[in-house]
C-alpha cells in the first residue's frame, strides 16, 4: 500500500489517507454574512466524493472584523455553525473528514476579493477598521489600529467560542491559522510587532497571545479532538519570522495541545522574493518535522502522486496537503490512486469511470 493511502490517526481521529485538502478562500459569501452557501457544499462535497482522507475548510472569521474580506466565511454566530453542518455532514457521508481553520486576518482584513484587486476596501465602501499588533500598514493597505491587552483578551476568547461552534457544526478537528501575515503571524514576526509590553520583543512574548489561543480552543473542544497549527516557517526577509523560531514555537504548541504542525511560508511583507517551485516549502516542513516529534504537513506545488509519495516515503513529513491541484482535479486522490496501484473505494456511481491501473 502507497504510504500516500495509509490511515493515520490523531486522538481519537482516524484519517483514512494522508492526502488532504488544504484551505483555500472562495471569496463566495454573496452576502457579506459569513454564512456558507451552495459553492461552498459543491466545492468541498465534490471533494470529499473525490477521496480526500480530510478537507481543512477556508480561512473563517473569529469575528465579522476577522475576515479577509467581506465575502469569506465566518464562524462567530450559530446561522453560520448551522449551515456548516449541512455541508460537514455530507462531506462525512462520501467518507471525508472535516477540519475548520480559524482565521483573524489583523491589519489584512477588510481586504477585496482577488477577481476586484488587492488592498483595503474603505469604511465607506463596507470596509471595517483593521487592528493588529502594530499601528504600521501592510504594503498598500489601510493603517491598522494597535490591539490593547483588554481586546486581545476578547479575541482569545472569541477563538475559543468559534472553536465550540466548530464543535457543534459537527467538525472532526479544528486548526488554527497562524500564517500567512494574518493577526496571529503578525505578533510572532519581529517585522510587524513592534509592541513594549507583554505581547512584544522576546519570542516567549512575541508568541504570548498563540498560546493563549491555543490554550482558549484546547479548553473549548472536546480532549479527543485534534488541533492542527498553521505557521509561515520563514518571512523571505531579514530580521524576520523564520525556521528556527517556526521549531521552537511548534515544540510550546504541541506540548500546548496542537497534534499537527502545518507548515506553510510567507505572507508578512510585501517585496520579498519567494523561491517558488515544485514542493518548494517541502524542506521548511522537514525542518521543523525533525525538531518535534508530533505530525507535520507539507503544502505548496505538490501536484504528482509520484512527487508526494516519495515526499512520505523519504520520511520527511507525515501528511500531504494539496491546493490549487485540487481546484483543477476535484478527484486527485482517485487519480493518484490509479497511478501508484492503490485499491481505494469509488462512488458507485462513478465506478466505470475509474483510471486504468
Amino acid at each position: 500500500m502507497p504510504k500516500l493511502f495509509e490511515s493515520i490517526k490523531l486522538r481519537d481521529l482516524e484519517v483514512k489517507n494522508r492526502i488532504w485538502i488544504s484551505p483555500m478562500c472562495q471569496y463566495s459569501c454573496e452576502n457579506k454574512d459569513g454564512v456558507p452557501g451552495s459553492w461552498h457544499e459543491v466545492h468541498l462535497v465534490s471533494r470529499a466524493i473525490g477521496g480526500a482522507g480530510l478537507i481543512i475548510v477556508e480561512a473563517s472569521g473569529v469575528t465579522p472584523e476577522g475576515r479577509i474580506t467581506p465575502w469569506c466565511t465566518g464562524i462567530w454566530n450559530d446561522e453560520q455553525a448551522k449551515a456548516w453542518k449541512k455541508i460537514v455532514d455530507l462531506a462525512h457521508s462520501h467518507g471525508a473528514k472535516m477540519a475548520m481553520q480559524l482565521a483573524h486576518a489583523g491589519r489584512k482584513a477588510s481586504n477585496h476579493r482577488e477577481a476586484s484587486g488587492v488592498g483595503s476596501i474603505s469604511l465607506a465602501e463596507g470596509g471595517w477598521e483593521t487592528v493588529s499588533s502594530t499601528n504600521q500598514a501592510f504594503g498598500d493597505y489601510a493603517a491598522p489600529r494597535k490591539l490593547n491587552v483588554a481586546e486581545i483578551g476578547n479575541l482569545v476568547e472569541a477563538f475559543g467560542q468559534a472553536a465550540k461552534r466548530s464543535v457543534e457544526a459537527g467538525f472532526d478537528a479544528v486548526e488554527i491559522h497562524g500564517a500567512h501575515g494574518y493577526l496571529l503571524h503578525q505578533f510572532l514576526s519581529p517585522l510587524s510587532n513592534d509592541r513594549d509590553d507583554e505581547y512584544g520583543g522576546s519570542l516567549e512574548n512575541r508568541a504570548r497571545m498563540l498560546m493563549e489561543v491555543i490554550s482558549s480552543i484546547r479548553n473549548s473542544v472536546p480532549e479527543t479532538m485534534p488541533v492542527f497549527l498553521r505557521l509561515s516557517a520563514t518571512d523571505y526577509a531579514e530580521g524576520g519570522w523564520d525556521q528556527e523560531q517556526t521549531a521552537t514555537v511548534s515544540g510550546w504548541a504541541t506540548k500546548a495541545g496542537v497534534d499537527l504542525i502545518d507548515v506553510s511560508s510567507g505572507g508578512i511583507v510585501t517585496g520579498v522574493k519567494i523561491p517558488s517551485g515544485p514542493g518548494y516549502q517541502v524542506p521548511l516542513a522537514e525542518y521543523v518535522a525533525d525538531q518535534i516529534s508530533e505530525p507535520v504537513s507539507a503544502v505548496g506545488q505538490i501536484t504528482d502522486a509520484h512527487q508526494a509519495e516519495e515526499i512520505l516515503q523519504s520520511g520527511k513529513v507525515d501528511v500531504i496537503l494539496i491546493a490549487r491541484a485540487s481546484l483543477r482535479d476535484p478527484y486527485w486522490p482517485l487519480r493518484a490512486a490509479a497511478e501508484l496501484g492503490a485499491e481505494v473505494q469509488w462512488p458507485e456511481q462513478y465506478s466505470r469511470g475509474k483510471w486504468p491501473a
